[in-house]
Formats: structure tokens, sequence, C-alpha cells
């Protein structure tokens, strides 16, 4: 007999059924590289870094491995030295942190508003002499407030590098994030909003130094001359296979994510205590993740796993709560915004594919939920 819970059942996310959309695209891309051999800095490498910095809108695009690499070389090009403090979003993936310090840098967090961003009207009274850069994190596919971030760093003379794993095509006040900084990061990891099938990430920018030194840093100081020392962090040629099949049809999934947020936005209003994400007239949001906040959220995530609804907690411990940053002695009272947000927040399944019953199907569970409260 089938078990009618797993016939049933809504997945957080659904790559297969991506895959199955462009599954043509995708195989005879995989092919051409096993054909012609075109593992490591193919011509695939080649075409996707130009086409990706015209879908961002810089002039360049500096492939990596993965987007942790890609913060740590952006980093590396800003020259980070031991000491020196960076600015950055108290609630994020521990990868926009752990690469200030392997790059020898001291994290500073500063706390997150209610767009789950950092809080610009916080960054300034942590700005000291030993201050180099601000690292804004656009979570979730939210863009942060982004003007008055770079006006902090232009009276301070501090670098920006945006941190854009989550926001493929975000836009704050119509300019696309990642066009801001002096340069921004992104991951293409699988589940990301243009995901590759393994790790991949890439440097944007419009500063030829920065991207000339980058690109010798990642690729072992420069083929051949080893001009410098580097490291090994290269985008290989099936995953730019893949996203060059993918990046034509960034726009139109961004789209369905929108679509798929408005309708949760439409039968999720007024429920319980819910908290939906919310929306701002000049930031055009692309959910990555569609992110509630609700006092009962552990309870609400049994009830919608029993009822065959899957669920994410992005992300359950706020970075200066963890282990591997219990030397800075933080309290909770240091960022209370952060500190509530990790107990409350609770991501719900969203991804292009997604049917109107797969997400009446959500709803109704968690409406099914406030209702027997």
């Amino acid at each position: 007999m089938t078990n009618s819970a797993t016939v049933t059942s809504v997945p957080f996310v659904d790559l297969h059924a991506q895959y199955l959309t462009i599954k043509d695209e995708i195989d005879s891309a995989i092919s051409d590289v096993i054909r012609n051999s075109a593992f490591v800095r193919s011509g695939h490498v080649d075409v996707f870094e130009d086409a990706f910095a015209k879908a961002i809108g810089t002039k360049h695009c500096i492939s990596c491995a993965n987007g942790t690499d890609a913060l740590f070389v952006a980093y590396k090009a800003l020259r980070l030295q031991e000491g020196d403090e960076v600015i950055t979003a108290a609630h994020s993936w521990i990868s926009t942190s752990e690469t200030i310090s392997l790059a020898g840098g001291k994290v500073v967090f500063c706390d997150t508003d209610d767009s789950f961003c950092i809080d610009p009207g916080k960054i300034e009274s942590l700005v000291t002499p030993r201050t180099r850069g601000i690292v804004p994190v656009h979570l979730y596919g939210h863009a942060c407030e982004m003007d008055r971030i770079m006006a902090i760093a232009k009276k301070h003379n501090l670098w920006v590098v945006e941190d854009c794993a989550q926001s493929h095509l975000s836009t704050f006040a119509g300019q696309t994030v990642g066009t801001f900084g002096n340069a921004a990061t992104f991951s293409f990891y699988p589940g990301k909003n243009l995901g590759a099938m393994g790790d991949a990430g890439a440097i944007v920018t419009n500063d030829d130094q920065l991207t000339q030194w980058s690109e010798l840093f990642a690729r072992h100081g420069g083929k051949g001359s080893h001009a410098i020392e580097g490291i090994n962090s290269r985008l290989d040629g099936l995953q730019a296979a893949i996203l060059n099949a993918k990046l034509p049809r960034l726009q139109r999934w961004t789209d369905a994510r929108r679509s798929v947020a408005k309708e949760y936005d439409r039968q999720l209003d007024g429920v319980g205590d819910l908290i939906l994400p919310r929306r701002f007239d000049d930031r055009e949001h692309v959910y990555h993740l569609y992110v509630i906040r609700t006092d009962r959220r552990d309870a609400l995530r049994d009830h919608l796993r029993e009822s065959g609804v899957s669920t994410v907690i992005n992300y359950p411990i706020a970075l200066p709560f963890l282990p591997a940053y219990e030397r800075f002695g933080h309290q909770p009272e240091d960022f209370p915004n952060a500190f509530r947000n990790q107990s409350q927040i609770l991501s719900l399944p969203v991804f292009p594919e997604m049917t109107g019953e797969q997400i009446t199907r959500v709803t109704s569970a968690v409406k099914s939920f406030f209702d027997g409260v």
C-alpha cells in the first residue's frame, strides 16, 4: 500500500522538479563537458563569468569554487590585515564571519532590523580606528538599506563587500544588489535561486585591480608565473555549463518565487501571531526563503512536519551566540533583535515549481495549528 503522507508531502525545495523542466539542456551541457574533457577552466567558465557579470550589472565576475571562498578571496583582495575590524550582521550563515577571521580580521557583529538585514542605524556606533570594512548580508533574498550603509562607509573611508549569497537579482531603490559596494559575492549552492549541481561561487566588481588580484589569488597566484602565493578556488566546467543553462531562466524563476510569496501573504494574513516577511516599496525581495515569525515556532514546526510539510530554521543560533564566538562574551542584550528572531523564525517551502495545491497544503496546515491553539 502507498503511504499517503509521502504522496501528499510538500518538500522544502524540489531540485528534481526544476531539473525536469530543463532536462534536455542540462543533459546536453553535461555531455558537452564530458565529450570535450572541459572540466577545469574551460570555455563554459568564461561564458558564465561574462553572462553573470552582465546579469548583475558589473564589469567583472571572478568565479570561485564556492561562495565561502568568494568571500575569503574578496577580503584578501581588499588587503584585510591582522586585527583589522569588519562589521557584519549578527544573523547570517557562518561563512560571512568565519572568512573575516580566516583572512586575519576581527569580526564585529551588528544587530539586525525587522527586515532581518543589518541595522544601518547601529553600524556607525561600532566604527573604531581599526575598522576597515562593512559586510551587509542581503539575508533570505531581502536587500539591505544600501544608501545608508554606503553613506557610512564613505564617511569613514571603509570598503563594502555585499554578501549576496541569497539575493540573486534582489534590488534596492531600483539598483541590483551586488553593484553598490567595492565587491560582492554570490553562492551557487544547489538550493540557491541560481544553483549549480554542486558547490560554486563568484565575486562581482567594477574594480579592475581588485579583479586582477582576485584572479591571481584564486588561481595559485597565476598559472606558470605564480606572482603571489594563492589558493586553489576554481569553478569547474561541469558547474559552469549547468549554470549557463540555468541563468537565462533566473528572472522567470524569481518571478515565480514572488508569486508563491504573494500567495502566502494573502492566505496567511492575520493568522495567529504570525509575523510575515516585511515588504518595502524601495526593495524587491527575491524570496530565496520565506521566513515567518511566531512565538510558537517549535510547536508549529512539529505540527507541519506531522502534516507532511517540510520546514527549516535559517538560522537557529545567531552568530554571536555560537560556540565559535564565545571568545567575545556577547550577551543577548547586545543583539536583541537577532536573539529574539533565532527562537521565532521558521522558513516555509518556496521554490519556482511550487503548485497552488502545495501552497494551499502549507497554509492549511499552518491555519489548522493556530485553530487548535
